[in-house]
């Protein structure tokens, strides 16, 4: 079997995964993508406006097409917290990457995450954070290869976590 030659980073928004996936590429010599900047620098929007013009929907068939389309070697990339929400996408992940689950309790998040329609989370904002989250972490834990609790850890040190596991399931790493 061919050894993947990518990292992708899910989870849930404010979790981490620019933070970390910029210092994980620095740390492994790697690229860095991310998706959500990707897909606003060529849709010449916001997440937030996408999602305004072309409904939740419409921006996770948007989000979809740029993952199916990635075409890369020796990357880390960091995925918008939907991605998983298009089982397409995430067949390109896995095909392309290690998946990496960046794992944080709700209290957490709510603590990061003060304005979500703001920051163009893909939500129902009726609904919550709390029923987004308990909606997405399944998803999360079924498409990925490695999780990672990341607790109250700093960038830092999730990072190091990050890399010693992929060091377990990564030759030459």
């Amino acid at each position: 079997m061919k050894t993947k030659e990518n990292i992708s980073l899910i989870g849930m928004p404010a979790v981490g995964k620019s933070t970390v996936g910029a210092l994980l590429a620095k740390k492994m010599g790697y690229g860095f993508q991310d998706t959500d900047i990707l897909i606003q620098s060529k849709e010449d929007m916001t997440l937030a406006q996408i999602i305004d013009t072309r409904g939740l929907d419409g921006f996770l068939d948007i989000e979809a097409g740029y993952i199916i389309s990635l075409e890369t070697s020796f990357q880390v990339i960091a995925t918008g917290g939907s991605v998983v929400y298009r089982e397409a996408a995430m067949a390109r992940l896995a095909e392309l990457s290690v998946i990496v689950y960046l794992a944080a309790d709700l209290p957490t998040l709510m603590e990061r995450l003060s304005d979500p329609v703001a920051r163009g989370v893909v939500f129902d904002p009726d609904r919550g954070l709390e029923a987004l989250y308990n909606e997405r972490t399944p998803l999360y834990e079924r498409f990925c290869d490695i999780k990672v609790d990341c607790g109250q850890m700093g960038p830092d040190q999730v990072t190091t976590t990050v890399f010693n596991a992929l060091s377990k399931t990564i030759p030459d790493l």
